[in-house]
């Protein structure tokens, strides 16, 4: 391995009296010529493929640009189609030699040649430098074996680096900048910060939203662990922002993606039933957290579900449903959860009150005596009493669901109205019962997992 640089030219300059002036001078002329003709490709906006190919054409060599983890980008051939010259360097990258190369290049910051080894070709390597950073590599593979062809292809693959480092850097710039672009229409949308419904309806269009279609909006919300520092806290965030985009956009071609410092906000197309719709919101949102405890385990994450919207217009509110969704998930401490806002019920109203110890207080007046007075039988009871309001007072259903006689369910109710003084004959006192069930439901105060009435309670033996 043999470290390249422009004084290594030096060398063929003052080689002794036998040196060859007439290649020499010849050697210049080309390089001259080279460094015009990619000068005047970086001023016409030209892609990687352009100077690749400028490359292999006047040094008569394979040449390309490559990602640190050995991806061709751009590559050619002098005579050969793209494709069987990216193939050709494929087949040269996965040498281990040239992986060390690739390394030493990218933290000297230098270019470097490999001489040819076991039938692998000479290769020269560049550094394709974008600020401080080496997002590629230029690589010239089978220079011929002459001093002066070895470092004019030398210089020229330099400069050539050079060129698409200024390439990659006017992209990033631009992508960049749709980026914001990008971010500021969906910013707009979630915000409904349209003048009317036509410039609404222009934005959502640019971002490929299909009006003819129900979406939902995911807002997904996570925190790293406080006992990082502040720049692992950064990093990690970048890590779990750059997991979900990527789960969603592989999942959800369609879907359009707001990613903020803590939170990645969502808009997808409901499945509606169809095959080819793909996974509901739900079944996403659901595999998505999975995913993230199993990649990020000290990583907290929750995803409120809005509802569904079909207008442009209409995404402001199923945002905001998403958002007042995750604010409930967190007041309640459901780390790990996926809940929709039609799900949150009669939750919606009562966790609007700011001290929750009001809600566990009006929990405790109504249902307080029973969970002290017999403490061996809390579970039952509560969750008889909830299976009897799910089923509309009916001890024969909620037997059926508990698994036990009607007998006893009648006979769990009266004990349960003689021990809270509640008359669950009375519409009021129903009301105000089923509202102190959710209640605990919802804060998780040690009660059992009983099912509140009319969100789907869990069974007994289920």
């Amino acid at each position: 391995m043999t470290e390249g640089h422009p004084a290594a030219v030096g060398h063929v300059v003052n080689s002794g009296p036998q040196r060859d002036l007439g290649r020499e001078n010849m050697v210049l002329r080309e390089l001259v010529m080279v460094y015009r003709q990619l000068s005047g490709l970086a001023l016409q906006d030209a892609d990687l493929a352009s100077v690749t190919q400028l490359i292999a054409d006047r040094t008569m060599a394979t040449v390309a640009v490559v990602s640190p983890v050995m991806d061709v980008i751009a590559a050619a051939s002098p005579g050969t189609p793209p494709e069987k010259a990216a193939d050709m360097v494929r087949e040269a990258v996965v040498h281990p030699r040239l992986g060390q190369v690739l390394r030493a290049s990218r933290q000297g910051h230098r270019p470097l040649w490999l001489p040819s080894v076991g039938g692998m070709p000479a290769i020269i390597v560049a550094p394709v430098l974008v600020g401080d950073e080496v997002p590629a590599h230029l690589i010239t593979m089978d220079p011929a074996d002459t001093d002066a062809a070895e470092d004019m292809r030398l210089l020229v693959t330099e400069h050539a680096a050079t060129i698409c480092g200024m390439i990659l850097g006017r992209e990033h710039v631009v992508a960049a900048a749709a980026r914001r672009v990008r971010d500021d229409l969906v910013e707009g949308l979630l915000l409904g910060r349209g003048r009317d419904e036509n410039e609404t309806g222009r934005w959502a269009a640019h971002l490929g939203y299909d009006p003819t279609r129900e979406h939902n909006v995911l807002a997904i919300a996570f925190d790293v662990p406080v006992s990082r520092a502040a720049q692992d806290a950064d990093a990690l965030r970048q890590r779990v922002r750059d997991v979900i985009e990527h789960f969603f956009a592989t999942r959800a071609p369609d879907v359009i993606i707001s990613a903020r410092e803590s939170e990645v906000v969502l808009v997808t197309v409901a499945a509606d039933g169809q095959p080819a719709a793909g996974p509901d919101a739900r079944r996403l949102a659901d595999i998505c957290i999975a995913r993230l405890a199993e990649l990020f385990p000290d990583t907290k994450a929750i995803i409120g579900i809005g509802g569904t919207c079909r207008n442009p217009r209409e995404i402001t509110r199923s945002y905001e449903e998403a958002h007042r969704t995750l604010e409930t998930l967190r007041r309640l401490g459901r780390s790990g959860s996926v809940t929709a806002f039609a799900d949150l019920g009669i939750n919606r109203l009562l966790l609007q009150v700011p001290d929750l110890s009001e809600l566990r207080a009006f929990a405790d007046d109504v249902l307080g005596k029973l969970t002290r007075a017999e403490r061996d039988r809390r579970c039952e009871y509560l969750t008889t009493l909830a299976c009897y309001l799910r089923e509309n007072s009916s001890p024969q259903r909620a037997a059926r669901f508990l698994h036990v006689h009607p007998n006893t369910v009648a006979y769990r109710v009266k004990r349960i109205e003689e021990i809270t003084g509640l008359s669950l004959d009375s519409y009021r006192d129903r009301l105000t019962t089923q509202v102190a069930l959710e209640i605990l439901d919802a804060l998780g105060d040690g009660a059992p997992a009983y099912g509140a009435p009319g969100r789907g309670a869990r069974r007994e033996g289920a």
